[in-house]
Protein backbone atom coordinates (compact mmCIF):
# COMPACT_ATOMS: atom_id res chain seq x y z
CA UNK A 1 0.00 0.00 0.00
CA UNK A 2 2.89 2.38 0.84
CA UNK A 3 4.48 1.75 -2.52
CA UNK A 4 1.10 2.55 -4.16
CA UNK A 5 0.91 5.86 -2.17
CA UNK A 6 4.40 6.89 -3.26
CA UNK A 7 3.67 6.20 -6.89
CA UNK A 8 0.43 8.21 -6.79
CA UNK A 9 2.23 11.17 -5.15
CA UNK A 10 4.75 11.27 -7.95
CA UNK A 11 1.91 11.22 -10.49
CA UNK A 12 -0.19 13.81 -8.65
CA UNK A 13 2.28 16.05 -6.68
CA UNK A 14 0.60 18.41 -4.23
CA UNK A 15 -2.70 16.51 -4.41
CA UNK A 16 -2.47 14.36 -1.36
CA UNK A 17 -6.29 14.29 -0.79
CA UNK A 18 -7.00 13.07 -4.25
CA UNK A 19 -4.35 10.43 -3.88
CA UNK A 20 -5.96 9.17 -0.72
CA UNK A 21 -9.40 9.09 -2.36
CA UNK A 22 -8.09 7.15 -5.31
CA UNK A 23 -6.49 4.64 -3.06
CA UNK A 24 -9.70 4.19 -1.13
CA UNK A 25 -11.69 3.76 -4.35
CA UNK A 26 -9.37 1.07 -5.64
CA UNK A 27 -9.60 -0.61 -2.31
CA UNK A 28 -13.39 -0.47 -2.23
CA UNK A 29 -13.73 -1.84 -5.74
CA UNK A 30 -11.45 -4.64 -4.95
CA UNK A 31 -13.26 -5.44 -1.77
CA UNK A 32 -16.69 -5.36 -3.58
CA UNK A 33 -15.47 -7.58 -6.40
CA UNK A 34 -14.10 -9.95 -3.84
CA UNK A 35 -17.42 -9.86 -1.97
CA UNK A 36 -19.41 -10.56 -5.17
CA UNK A 37 -17.27 -13.52 -5.98
CA UNK A 38 -17.35 -14.89 -2.47
CA UNK A 39 -21.09 -14.12 -1.89
CA UNK A 40 -22.29 -15.31 -5.31
CA UNK A 41 -24.49 -12.26 -5.78
CA UNK A 42 -27.35 -12.67 -8.29
CA UNK A 43 -30.93 -11.56 -8.90
CA UNK A 44 -33.94 -13.26 -7.41
CA UNK A 45 -37.48 -12.74 -8.87
CA UNK A 46 -40.68 -12.93 -6.85
CA UNK A 47 -43.95 -13.42 -8.82
CA UNK A 48 -47.40 -12.69 -7.53
CA UNK A 49 -49.68 -15.43 -8.80
CA UNK A 50 -48.72 -18.61 -10.69
CA UNK A 51 -45.98 -18.89 -13.26
CA UNK A 52 -48.59 -20.38 -15.61
CA UNK A 53 -52.06 -18.92 -15.63
CA UNK A 54 -55.20 -19.06 -17.78
CA UNK A 55 -57.02 -16.06 -19.14
CA UNK A 56 -60.61 -16.35 -20.43
CA UNK A 57 -60.73 -14.98 -23.94
CA UNK A 58 -61.80 -11.36 -24.26
CA UNK A 59 -61.07 -10.67 -20.62
CA UNK A 60 -58.41 -7.95 -20.08
CA UNK A 61 -55.07 -9.15 -18.82
CA UNK A 62 -54.13 -7.72 -15.44
CA UNK A 63 -50.52 -8.21 -14.44
CA UNK A 64 -50.43 -10.06 -11.10
CA UNK A 65 -47.12 -8.38 -10.23
CA UNK A 66 -43.42 -9.21 -9.84
CA UNK A 67 -40.33 -7.74 -8.11
CA UNK A 68 -36.62 -8.53 -8.10
CA UNK A 69 -33.90 -8.24 -5.47
CA UNK A 70 -30.22 -9.07 -5.29
CA UNK A 71 -29.31 -12.13 -3.31
CA UNK A 72 -26.21 -13.95 -2.13
CA UNK A 73 -25.18 -16.78 0.10
CA UNK A 74 -23.23 -14.63 2.56
CA UNK A 75 -24.97 -11.28 2.73
CA UNK A 76 -28.47 -12.52 1.84
CA UNK A 77 -31.07 -10.53 -0.08
CA UNK A 78 -30.82 -6.86 -0.75
CA UNK A 79 -33.60 -4.70 0.59
CA UNK A 80 -33.90 -2.56 -2.48
CA UNK A 81 -36.22 -3.73 -5.33
CA UNK A 82 -34.50 -3.72 -8.63
CA UNK A 83 -36.16 -2.12 -11.63
CA UNK A 84 -37.99 -4.78 -13.72
CA UNK A 85 -39.09 -4.32 -17.30
CA UNK A 86 -42.03 -6.32 -18.74
CA UNK A 87 -42.31 -7.40 -22.41
CA UNK A 88 -44.35 -9.76 -24.58
CA UNK A 89 -47.36 -9.66 -26.97
CA UNK A 90 -50.58 -11.08 -25.55
CA UNK A 91 -53.77 -11.12 -27.66
CA UNK A 92 -56.79 -11.89 -25.49
CA UNK A 93 -59.02 -12.26 -28.57
CA UNK A 94 -57.19 -15.33 -29.84
CA UNK A 95 -56.84 -18.64 -28.12
CA UNK A 96 -53.29 -19.72 -27.55
CA UNK A 97 -50.30 -19.66 -25.22
CA UNK A 98 -48.36 -16.46 -24.70
CA UNK A 99 -45.13 -15.58 -22.84
CA UNK A 100 -44.66 -12.54 -20.58
CA UNK A 101 -40.95 -11.78 -20.05
CA UNK A 102 -39.55 -9.89 -17.03
CA UNK A 103 -35.99 -8.40 -17.27
CA UNK A 104 -33.65 -6.53 -14.86
CA UNK A 105 -29.94 -5.60 -14.84
CA UNK A 106 -27.61 -6.02 -11.89
CA UNK A 107 -23.82 -5.61 -11.70
CA UNK A 108 -23.60 -5.25 -15.45
CA UNK A 109 -25.53 -8.49 -16.04
CA UNK A 110 -29.08 -9.06 -17.40
CA UNK A 111 -31.47 -11.35 -15.57
CA UNK A 112 -34.91 -12.49 -16.74
CA UNK A 113 -37.78 -14.85 -16.02
CA UNK A 114 -41.07 -15.72 -17.76
CA UNK A 115 -44.74 -16.23 -17.03
CA UNK A 116 -46.91 -18.40 -19.34
CA UNK A 117 -50.37 -17.05 -20.07
CA UNK A 118 -52.85 -19.33 -21.84
CA UNK A 119 -55.86 -17.63 -23.42
CA UNK A 120 -58.71 -20.16 -23.16
CA UNK A 121 -62.41 -20.51 -23.86
CA UNK A 122 -64.19 -22.29 -21.02
CA UNK A 123 -67.59 -20.69 -21.45
CA UNK A 124 -70.19 -23.06 -22.93
CA UNK A 125 -72.38 -21.93 -25.82
CA UNK A 126 -75.77 -20.39 -25.12
CA UNK A 127 -78.61 -22.58 -26.42
CA UNK A 128 -82.13 -21.17 -26.66
CA UNK A 129 -85.24 -23.19 -27.58
CA UNK A 130 -88.11 -21.58 -29.46
CA UNK A 131 -91.75 -22.36 -28.77
CA UNK A 132 -94.71 -21.96 -31.10
CA UNK A 133 -97.84 -20.90 -29.30
CA UNK A 134 -100.54 -23.56 -29.28
CA UNK A 135 -98.39 -26.25 -30.88
CA UNK A 136 -98.99 -29.83 -29.66
CA UNK A 137 -97.06 -32.85 -30.85
CA UNK A 138 -98.67 -36.28 -31.21
CA UNK A 139 -97.14 -39.74 -31.19
CA UNK A 140 -98.53 -40.47 -34.63
CA UNK A 141 -97.19 -37.39 -36.40
CA UNK A 142 -94.06 -37.03 -34.31
CA UNK A 143 -92.53 -33.79 -33.11
CA UNK A 144 -92.15 -31.00 -35.65
CA UNK A 145 -89.17 -28.88 -34.64
CA UNK A 146 -90.16 -25.43 -33.35
CA UNK A 147 -86.67 -24.03 -33.69
CA UNK A 148 -83.61 -23.08 -31.65
CA UNK A 149 -80.52 -20.87 -31.72
CA UNK A 150 -76.99 -21.37 -30.40
CA UNK A 151 -74.28 -18.73 -29.92
CA UNK A 152 -70.80 -18.90 -28.45
CA UNK A 153 -68.66 -16.11 -27.00
CA UNK A 154 -65.71 -17.21 -29.16
CA UNK A 155 -67.17 -19.09 -32.17
CA UNK A 156 -70.20 -16.89 -32.67
CA UNK A 157 -73.31 -18.46 -34.27
CA UNK A 158 -73.37 -22.24 -33.74
CA UNK A 159 -77.01 -22.87 -34.66
CA UNK A 160 -76.03 -25.14 -37.53
CA UNK A 161 -73.90 -27.21 -35.13
CA UNK A 162 -76.81 -28.15 -32.86
CA UNK A 163 -77.58 -31.87 -32.74
CA UNK A 164 -81.03 -33.11 -31.68
CA UNK A 165 -82.33 -36.56 -30.84
CA UNK A 166 -85.53 -38.12 -29.50
CA UNK A 167 -85.25 -39.87 -26.14
CA UNK A 168 -88.26 -41.22 -24.23
CA UNK A 169 -90.75 -38.64 -25.40
CA UNK A 170 -88.18 -35.85 -24.97
CA UNK A 171 -86.18 -33.94 -27.53
CA UNK A 172 -82.56 -33.53 -26.43
CA UNK A 173 -80.42 -30.79 -27.99
CA UNK A 174 -76.62 -30.63 -27.77
CA UNK A 175 -74.12 -28.12 -29.11
CA UNK A 176 -70.33 -28.09 -28.65
CA UNK A 177 -67.96 -25.22 -29.42
CA UNK A 178 -64.48 -25.48 -30.90
CA UNK A 179 -62.96 -25.67 -27.42
CA UNK A 180 -65.07 -28.68 -26.44
CA UNK A 181 -67.52 -26.82 -24.21
CA UNK A 182 -70.96 -28.45 -24.43
CA UNK A 183 -74.44 -27.25 -23.65
CA UNK A 184 -77.43 -29.59 -23.46
CA UNK A 185 -81.10 -28.70 -23.22
CA UNK A 186 -84.22 -30.86 -23.09
CA UNK A 187 -87.69 -30.19 -24.43
CA UNK A 188 -90.25 -32.31 -22.56
CA UNK A 189 -92.74 -33.85 -22.62
CA UNK A 190 -93.26 -33.79 -26.34
CA UNK A 191 -96.51 -35.66 -26.79
CA UNK A 192 -99.84 -34.59 -25.40
CA UNK A 193 -101.23 -37.71 -27.09
CA UNK A 194 -99.12 -40.66 -26.06
CA UNK A 195 -98.47 -44.00 -27.66
CA UNK A 196 -101.54 -46.02 -28.66
CA UNK A 197 -102.37 -49.33 -27.05
CA UNK A 198 -103.33 -52.37 -29.10
CA UNK A 199 -105.87 -54.65 -27.43
CA UNK A 200 -106.21 -58.23 -28.70
CA UNK A 201 -109.68 -59.73 -28.48
CA UNK A 202 -109.49 -63.27 -27.19
CA UNK A 203 -106.09 -62.71 -25.59
CA UNK A 204 -102.50 -63.10 -26.68
CA UNK A 205 -102.70 -66.91 -26.82
CA UNK A 206 -105.48 -68.87 -28.49
CA UNK A 207 -105.94 -72.47 -29.53
CA UNK A 208 -108.20 -73.86 -32.24
CA UNK A 209 -108.80 -77.05 -34.09
CA UNK A 210 -107.34 -77.46 -37.54
CA UNK A 211 -109.75 -76.28 -40.23
CA UNK A 212 -109.90 -74.82 -43.71
CA UNK A 213 -109.87 -71.20 -42.53
CA UNK A 214 -108.76 -68.97 -39.66
CA UNK A 215 -110.81 -66.03 -38.46
CA UNK A 216 -108.91 -63.56 -36.32
CA UNK A 217 -110.78 -62.91 -33.03
CA UNK A 218 -110.20 -59.20 -33.61
CA UNK A 219 -108.32 -56.27 -32.14
CA UNK A 220 -108.67 -52.58 -31.38
CA UNK A 221 -106.35 -49.64 -30.74
CA UNK A 222 -106.71 -46.31 -28.96
CA UNK A 223 -104.35 -43.53 -28.00
CA UNK A 224 -104.18 -41.90 -24.57
CA UNK A 225 -106.85 -39.37 -25.57
CA UNK A 226 -109.29 -42.14 -26.48
CA UNK A 227 -108.99 -41.67 -30.24
CA UNK A 228 -109.77 -44.83 -32.19
CA UNK A 229 -106.68 -45.96 -34.14
CA UNK A 230 -107.84 -49.47 -35.05
CA UNK A 231 -107.76 -48.74 -38.77
CA UNK A 232 -104.03 -48.06 -38.55
CA UNK A 233 -103.16 -51.53 -37.22
CA UNK A 234 -101.12 -53.70 -39.59
CA UNK A 235 -101.15 -57.48 -39.08
CA UNK A 236 -98.15 -59.57 -40.13
CA UNK A 237 -97.54 -63.27 -39.85
CA UNK A 238 -99.62 -66.17 -41.08
CA UNK A 239 -101.67 -68.95 -39.57
CA UNK A 240 -101.92 -72.12 -41.60
CA UNK A 241 -105.29 -73.28 -40.26
CA UNK A 242 -105.17 -76.72 -41.85
CA UNK A 243 -101.77 -77.69 -40.43
CA UNK A 244 -101.24 -78.39 -36.73
CA UNK A 245 -98.56 -76.19 -35.17
CA UNK A 246 -97.85 -72.90 -33.41
CA UNK A 247 -98.01 -69.59 -35.26
CA UNK A 248 -97.31 -65.98 -34.29
CA UNK A 249 -99.18 -62.90 -35.46
CA UNK A 250 -97.84 -59.38 -34.92
CA UNK A 251 -100.18 -56.39 -34.71
CA UNK A 252 -98.45 -53.04 -35.09
CA UNK A 253 -98.97 -49.32 -35.58
CA UNK A 254 -96.09 -47.29 -36.95
CA UNK A 255 -95.86 -43.54 -36.52
CA UNK A 256 -94.73 -41.19 -39.25
CA UNK A 257 -91.35 -41.01 -37.54
CA UNK A 258 -90.84 -44.78 -37.55
CA UNK A 259 -91.71 -45.46 -33.90
CA UNK A 260 -93.73 -48.65 -33.51
CA UNK A 261 -96.23 -50.08 -31.05
CA UNK A 262 -96.76 -53.83 -31.28
CA UNK A 263 -98.75 -56.67 -29.76
CA UNK A 264 -98.21 -60.35 -30.46
CA UNK A 265 -100.60 -63.27 -30.51
CA UNK A 266 -99.68 -66.95 -30.51
CA UNK A 267 -102.14 -69.19 -32.36
CA UNK A 268 -101.90 -72.92 -31.72
CA UNK A 269 -103.59 -75.13 -34.30
CA UNK A 270 -104.54 -78.47 -32.79
CA UNK A 271 -105.31 -81.66 -34.71
CA UNK A 272 -108.91 -82.85 -34.57
CA UNK A 273 -109.51 -86.16 -32.82
CA UNK A 274 -110.65 -88.54 -35.53
CA UNK A 275 -113.17 -91.29 -34.80
CA UNK A 276 -112.12 -94.89 -34.90
CA UNK A 277 -112.78 -96.87 -38.07
CA UNK A 278 -115.70 -99.26 -37.65
CA UNK A 279 -115.59 -102.45 -39.65
CA UNK A 280 -119.04 -103.41 -40.99
CA UNK A 281 -120.76 -106.37 -39.36
CA UNK A 282 -121.95 -107.73 -42.72
CA UNK A 283 -120.58 -107.73 -46.24
CA UNK A 284 -120.94 -104.13 -47.27
CA UNK A 285 -120.57 -102.35 -50.60
CA UNK A 286 -119.81 -98.63 -50.61
CA UNK A 287 -120.53 -97.39 -54.13
CA UNK A 288 -118.72 -94.09 -54.75
CA UNK A 289 -118.98 -91.80 -57.76
CA UNK A 290 -116.35 -89.22 -58.78
CA UNK A 291 -116.33 -86.18 -61.08
CA UNK A 292 -120.06 -85.39 -60.97
CA UNK A 293 -122.56 -84.03 -60.96
CA UNK A 294 -123.20 -84.49 -64.65
CA UNK A 295 -125.87 -85.31 -67.21
CA UNK A 296 -126.34 -88.86 -65.88
CA UNK A 297 -126.48 -88.05 -62.16
CA UNK A 298 -130.25 -87.61 -62.16
CA UNK A 299 -130.75 -91.04 -63.78
CA UNK A 300 -128.39 -92.58 -61.22
CA UNK A 301 -130.35 -91.03 -58.35
CA UNK A 302 -133.57 -92.47 -59.78
CA UNK A 303 -132.04 -95.98 -59.84
CA UNK A 304 -130.75 -95.62 -56.29
CA UNK A 305 -134.13 -94.38 -55.07
CA UNK A 306 -135.83 -97.40 -56.73
CA UNK A 307 -133.83 -99.78 -54.53
CA UNK A 308 -133.36 -97.39 -51.55
CA UNK A 309 -129.60 -97.73 -51.91
CA UNK A 310 -127.36 -95.01 -50.45
CA UNK A 311 -124.01 -94.12 -52.05
CA UNK A 312 -121.33 -91.44 -51.89
CA UNK A 313 -120.69 -88.67 -54.40
CA UNK A 314 -117.23 -87.04 -54.53
CA UNK A 315 -118.22 -83.91 -56.43
CA UNK A 316 -116.47 -81.32 -58.58
CA UNK A 317 -117.23 -77.84 -59.92
CA UNK A 318 -116.89 -78.89 -63.55
CA UNK A 319 -120.60 -78.79 -64.55
CA UNK A 320 -122.46 -75.84 -63.03
CA UNK A 321 -125.57 -76.83 -65.01
CA UNK A 322 -125.99 -79.85 -62.72
CA UNK A 323 -125.03 -78.37 -59.33
CA UNK A 324 -128.61 -78.83 -58.11
CA UNK A 325 -128.12 -82.59 -58.23
CA UNK A 326 -125.75 -82.25 -55.27
CA UNK A 327 -128.62 -80.91 -53.18
CA UNK A 328 -130.96 -83.63 -54.41
CA UNK A 329 -128.47 -86.38 -53.57
CA UNK A 330 -127.95 -84.93 -50.09
CA UNK A 331 -131.67 -84.66 -49.41
CA UNK A 332 -132.17 -88.27 -50.54
CA UNK A 333 -129.70 -89.49 -47.92
CA UNK A 334 -126.54 -89.88 -49.92
CA UNK A 335 -123.12 -88.77 -48.64
CA UNK A 336 -121.38 -85.83 -50.31
CA UNK A 337 -117.59 -85.53 -50.34
CA UNK A 338 -114.98 -83.18 -51.80
CA UNK A 339 -113.16 -84.32 -54.93
CA UNK A 340 -111.80 -81.27 -56.76
CA UNK A 341 -113.22 -78.12 -58.29
CA UNK A 342 -110.99 -77.97 -61.37
CA UNK A 343 -109.48 -81.45 -61.64
CA UNK A 344 -106.35 -79.72 -62.96
CA UNK A 345 -103.58 -81.87 -61.47
CA UNK A 346 -100.77 -79.46 -62.28
CA UNK A 347 -102.56 -76.62 -60.58
CA UNK A 348 -104.01 -78.27 -57.49
CA UNK A 349 -100.84 -80.17 -56.64
CA UNK A 350 -98.53 -77.19 -57.18
CA UNK A 351 -98.68 -76.28 -53.45
CA UNK A 352 -100.72 -76.88 -50.32
CA UNK A 353 -102.24 -73.41 -50.62
CA UNK A 354 -103.29 -74.12 -54.21
CA UNK A 355 -104.81 -77.45 -53.19
CA UNK A 356 -106.84 -75.94 -50.38
CA UNK A 357 -108.04 -73.02 -52.50
CA UNK A 358 -109.48 -75.61 -54.85
CA UNK A 359 -110.71 -77.69 -51.90
CA UNK A 360 -112.45 -74.69 -50.30
CA UNK A 361 -114.23 -73.92 -53.55
CA UNK A 362 -115.82 -77.38 -53.52
CA UNK A 363 -116.70 -77.10 -49.82
CA UNK A 364 -118.43 -73.80 -50.54
CA UNK A 365 -120.31 -75.40 -53.40
CA UNK A 366 -121.44 -78.26 -51.16
CA UNK A 367 -122.56 -75.80 -48.49
CA UNK A 368 -124.53 -73.77 -51.03
CA UNK A 369 -126.37 -76.88 -52.18
CA UNK A 370 -126.80 -78.71 -48.87
CA UNK A 371 -126.54 -76.13 -46.09
CA UNK A 372 -123.66 -77.98 -44.44
CA UNK A 373 -120.03 -78.85 -44.98
CA UNK A 374 -118.61 -82.35 -45.30
CA UNK A 375 -115.76 -84.27 -43.70
CA UNK A 376 -115.30 -86.68 -46.59
CA UNK A 377 -112.92 -86.29 -49.52
CA UNK A 378 -111.10 -88.14 -52.23
CA UNK A 379 -107.85 -86.95 -53.75
CA UNK A 380 -107.87 -86.44 -57.51
CA UNK A 381 -106.07 -89.53 -58.76
CA UNK A 382 -106.23 -91.05 -55.26
CA UNK A 383 -103.66 -90.75 -52.50
CA UNK A 384 -101.31 -93.07 -54.39
CA UNK A 385 -101.24 -90.90 -57.52
CA UNK A 386 -97.94 -90.16 -59.26
CA UNK A 387 -99.20 -87.21 -61.28
CA UNK A 388 -98.18 -85.01 -58.33
CA UNK A 389 -94.58 -86.22 -58.40
CA UNK A 390 -93.46 -82.88 -59.88
CA UNK A 391 -93.95 -81.52 -56.31
CA UNK A 392 -92.09 -83.99 -54.05
CA UNK A 393 -93.82 -84.79 -50.75
CA UNK A 394 -97.05 -82.94 -51.52
CA UNK A 395 -99.31 -85.97 -51.03
CA UNK A 396 -97.76 -86.89 -47.69
CA UNK A 397 -98.22 -83.35 -46.48
CA UNK A 398 -101.78 -83.03 -47.76
CA UNK A 399 -102.83 -86.33 -46.20
CA UNK A 400 -101.49 -85.18 -42.83
CA UNK A 401 -103.21 -81.79 -43.09
CA UNK A 402 -106.58 -83.28 -43.98
CA UNK A 403 -106.30 -85.71 -41.10
CA UNK A 404 -105.40 -82.84 -38.71
CA UNK A 405 -108.62 -81.09 -39.77
CA UNK A 406 -110.76 -84.13 -39.07
CA UNK A 407 -111.38 -84.99 -42.71
CA UNK A 408 -111.40 -88.60 -43.81
CA UNK A 409 -109.96 -89.21 -47.24
CA UNK A 410 -111.04 -92.34 -49.10
CA UNK A 411 -109.34 -94.33 -51.81
CA UNK A 412 -110.90 -97.57 -53.13
CA UNK A 413 -110.28 -101.29 -53.14
CA UNK A 414 -112.57 -102.13 -56.05
CA UNK A 415 -112.23 -100.43 -59.46
CA UNK A 416 -115.05 -100.52 -62.01
CA UNK A 417 -112.60 -99.91 -64.84
CA UNK A 418 -114.73 -97.02 -66.15
CA UNK A 419 -111.82 -94.56 -66.07
CA UNK A 420 -110.25 -95.82 -69.29
CA UNK A 421 -110.11 -99.59 -69.11
CA UNK A 422 -113.54 -100.18 -70.65
CA UNK A 423 -116.64 -98.42 -71.95
CA UNK A 424 -118.81 -101.54 -71.84
CA UNK A 425 -121.59 -101.59 -69.27
CA UNK A 426 -121.51 -105.34 -68.68
CA UNK A 427 -117.74 -105.26 -68.22
CA UNK A 428 -118.09 -102.49 -65.68
CA UNK A 429 -120.72 -104.49 -63.79
CA UNK A 430 -118.58 -107.64 -63.90
CA UNK A 431 -115.49 -105.74 -62.62
CA UNK A 432 -117.48 -104.49 -59.64
CA UNK A 433 -119.11 -107.82 -58.86
CA UNK A 434 -115.84 -109.72 -59.12
CA UNK A 435 -114.10 -107.16 -56.91
CA UNK A 436 -116.77 -107.21 -54.23
CA UNK A 437 -117.31 -110.97 -54.12
CA UNK A 438 -116.33 -112.34 -50.73
CA UNK A 439 -115.04 -108.97 -49.43
CA UNK A 440 -116.34 -107.68 -46.10
CA UNK A 441 -115.96 -103.96 -47.01
CA UNK A 442 -115.83 -102.95 -50.66
CA UNK A 443 -115.17 -99.30 -51.59
CA UNK A 444 -116.01 -99.13 -55.31
CA UNK A 445 -114.70 -96.44 -57.68
CA UNK A 446 -117.10 -95.27 -60.41
CA UNK A 447 -117.82 -92.03 -62.30
CA UNK A 448 -121.37 -90.73 -62.68
CA UNK A 449 -120.32 -88.67 -65.72
CA UNK A 450 -119.99 -91.98 -67.65
CA UNK A 451 -123.34 -93.27 -68.93
CA UNK A 452 -122.06 -96.83 -69.34
CA UNK A 453 -120.96 -96.84 -65.73
CA UNK A 454 -124.29 -95.48 -64.48
CA UNK A 455 -126.07 -98.13 -66.59
CA UNK A 456 -124.15 -100.86 -64.74
CA UNK A 457 -125.32 -99.80 -61.28
CA UNK A 458 -128.68 -101.59 -61.33
CA UNK A 459 -127.00 -104.91 -62.18
CA UNK A 460 -124.61 -104.48 -59.28
CA UNK A 461 -127.41 -103.60 -56.85
CA UNK A 462 -129.55 -106.60 -57.86
CA UNK A 463 -126.55 -108.93 -57.53
CA UNK A 464 -125.60 -107.53 -54.16
CA UNK A 465 -129.06 -107.67 -52.68
CA UNK A 466 -129.55 -111.22 -53.96
CA UNK A 467 -126.26 -112.33 -52.40
CA UNK A 468 -126.67 -110.87 -48.93
CA UNK A 469 -124.74 -107.63 -49.38
CA UNK A 470 -125.82 -104.29 -47.98
CA UNK A 471 -125.16 -100.94 -49.63
CA UNK A 472 -124.13 -97.98 -47.49
CA UNK A 473 -122.92 -94.43 -47.91
CA UNK A 474 -119.55 -93.55 -46.45
CA UNK A 475 -119.16 -91.66 -43.18
CA UNK A 476 -116.11 -90.63 -41.10
CA UNK A 477 -115.95 -94.04 -39.40
CA UNK A 478 -116.17 -96.10 -42.59
CA UNK A 479 -113.19 -98.10 -43.87
CA UNK A 480 -110.86 -95.79 -45.76
CA UNK A 481 -109.44 -98.30 -48.27
CA UNK A 482 -106.24 -96.21 -48.21
CA UNK A 483 -103.56 -96.80 -50.82
CA UNK A 484 -99.86 -96.47 -50.13
CA UNK A 485 -98.82 -92.85 -50.66
CA UNK A 486 -96.15 -92.63 -53.38
CA UNK A 487 -95.26 -88.98 -52.93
Amino acid sequence: MKKLFKKLKKIMPGKTGLVVAAILLVYAVGVTAAAVIVDGRHVRFYMTGPEELELECFEPYEEPGIYAVSAGSVFGEGKRHLHVETSGNLDNTKLGEYTIKYTTRYLLQEYSTERKVKVVDKIAPVLELKYQEGYQATWMTGYQEEGYTATDNYDGDLTDKVESRLEDNRMVYTVTDSSGNTTTMVREPLYTQGKPEIILEGGSEISLNASLSFNDPGYSAKDSMGNDMTQLVQVTGEVCPYKAGSYELTYSIQSQTGDTVTAKRTVTVLPVNNPDIVSPDVNTIYLTFDDGPGPYTSKLLDILAKYNVKVTFFVTGANSKYFDQIGRAYREGHSIGVHTYSHNYKSIYSSEDAFFQDFNAVEDLIYQQTGSYTQLCRFPGGSSNTVSSFNPGIMTSLAASLTDMGYQYFDWNVSSGDAGETTDTDTVAKNIIDGCSGRRASVVLQHDIKDYSVNAVEQVIIWGLNNGYVFRALDVSSPHAHHSINN
